[in-house]
């Protein structure tokens, strides 16, 4: 059984619309706290976003049967939370038990002790999929247009595109390292398999992962030698190639232990294979063996016959696979391992739209990026790129979806191009579009940096809750900035001996 919010207040829990934060306070708690609070407490927001709560969460479970779980209010709060506040799930169980303020947005009172316990905070918030986060943030975009645009008539919305990487959470990769990571991951759960049968092949398993990380080390530091002379070089160059030998042989020899175990086991009648956990065990293992012999093929013919491994063939990470090495040619970082986020920022600061670039450069993105955000919000008359979002092919469809376009070309222009680049509209629009800098270093700073979460679902997901998370901090914002400049008025007004009072 799953509630949208439980409706019933118990004693001593307090109304979201009468949860009062500290006006001096500097954090980001009481903003993203206070965008959560608008939500809720605006009618047509609260509506839309609990519909798409109720048929987008696990739509094929009745919530009206089984145990009570968390409400679906409590798991888009403490999903936006943690984003917002670039926190890990143990901060978040902190938070959630300890913080008062969060408890009472929870919709927990004074005397609800209720604690919430860590897998139950993890596995719930990931029921968010990228799909809902996306209609919901379509929806607190229009909240938050809402209380920017003074005017009827101020509807149409301007654009800035741009593109950053979000780091997975990786080492740096190199083949042997690469190459130990998956053949620890074998021998350990060939080891576990094997001890939950009492069958001896792996009882000296945590010896064989340390010899494996012993040679390559070894092979490792033959590769530091600072000798400058051609006897040296070529005796050194010897002493690596037999290094990466002996690492190859014997992660080859472990290999084939692992197999030989897997066909032990799948020939014994009454202890083989016995549940689905069992073979989900074998087709795990069986995948790092596929990864480990990729590796052996790699580092025989990178060290010992002098190839050059083509980039499409690394991978980057055994563990993130969709793991791109990325060089944006920033100063200071020459490279980045993750994946490109694309995003559109509106005039108000509001993100638009996103999208996770798996395999795609920026200039494969800029005419879709304007064609869905137009979609969800049809006033987008106007776009700013830079040079990197540039190819023939993109000037024409950009322009047949939007009224201006700033995409500046490279290379040199004509006499044409000249023109229309040096034109008082068109260079005030570049001067404005390095503002979407200051949207990307604030995802960055509330969570968007580095992605802690496992799998592309589990990147996808990330994302997509940090766009909204930035989205309500932005309504939080605004919403703050507009009671700090009544907050003097109001001062004034309540001091006068006068029957009229400024109203709260």
């Amino acid at each position: 059984m799953r509630l949208i919010q439980n409706m019933q207040m118990q004693v001593g829990e307090v109304d979201v619309a009468q949860i009062q934060f500290d006006p001096k306070s500097r954090d980001d708690v009481p903003k993203i706290l206070k965008g959560l609070q608008h939500i809720y407490v605006t009618e047509a927001l609260r509506a839309e976003i609990f519909t798409l709560l109720e048929t987008q969460i696990s739509p094929t479970v009745d919530k009206r049967n089984g145990r009570p779980g968390m409400t679906l209010w409590r798991i888009l709060v403490c999903g936006v939370v943690r984003l917002d506040l670039n926190i890990v799930y143990d901060r978040l169980h902190e938070l959630a038990n300890q913080h008062m303020t969060l408890r009472l947005m929870l919709g927990h009172g004074v005397f609800d002790r209720e604690p919430y316990h860590f897998q139950t905070l993890k596995d719930n918030v990931a029921l968010l999929t990228p799909e809902l986060l996306d209609k919901i943030n379509q929806v607190v975009v229009s909240g938050g247009h809402a209380l920017v645009k003074k005017k009827e008539g101020d509807q149409a919305l301007r654009g800035r595109c741009d593109s950053f990487v979000v780091e997975t959470n990786v080492h740096y990769p190199t083949d042997i390292n690469l190459l130990y990571d998956a053949m620890r991951k074998v021998v350990e759960l060939s080891a576990r398999l094997c001890e939950e049968r009492a069958l001896p092949q792996w009882r000296q398993y945590a010896y064989n992962v340390r010899h494996l990380k012993r040679l390559m080390r070894t092979a490792q530091n033959r590769k530091r030698s600072q000798s400058r002379s051609e006897e040296h070089k070529d005796r050194n160059r010897a002493l690596i190639i037999e290094a990466h030998q002996n690492y190859l042989a014997v992660a080859q020899c472990y290999l084939q232990k692992a197999q030989d175990t897997l066909a032990l086991l799948a020939t014994l009648k009454d202890n083989g294979f016995r549940s689905p956990l069992d073979l989900a065990c074998k087709i795990e293992i069986e995948g790092f063996m596929g990864h480990a012999k990729r590796q052996i093929d790699q580092v025989r013919r990178r060290v010992i016959l002098g190839e050059t491994i083509a980039h499409e063939e690394k991978v980057f990470s055994i563990f993130e696979p969709h793991t791109e090495w990325i060089s944006k040619g920033k100063a200071g970082v020459p490279v980045e391992l993750g994946l490109k986020v694309c995003i559109l920022e509106d005039q108000h600061r509001f993100i638009l739209h996103h999208r996770v670039m798996a395999q795609q450069s920026d200039a494969q993105v800029a005419v879709s990026m304007v064609r869905e955000a137009q979609k969800r919000f049809k006033h987008l008359d106007a776009c700013s790129f830079d040079k990197g979002f540039h190819t023939p092919q993109n000037q024409d469809p950009l322009k047949e979806h939007l009224e201006q376009v700033v995409l500046p070309r490279k290379g040199k222009l004509s006499s044409q191009a000249q023109g229309l680049e040096h034109s008082e509209e068109f260079l005030k629009a570049r001067r404005q579009h390095s503002a979407v800098e200051s949207a990307i270093n604030a995802l960055e700073v509330h969570g968007l940096d580095r992605c802690p979460d496992h799998g592309i679902n589990g990147f996808r997901r990330y994302v997509a809750l940090a766009v909204l998370a930035r989205n309500i901090h932005r309504i939080g914002a605004i919403l703050w900035q507009q009671e700090q400049k009544r907050a003097p008025r109001r001062r004034k007004y309540s001091q006068r001996d006068t029957p009229y009072k400024l109203a709260a």
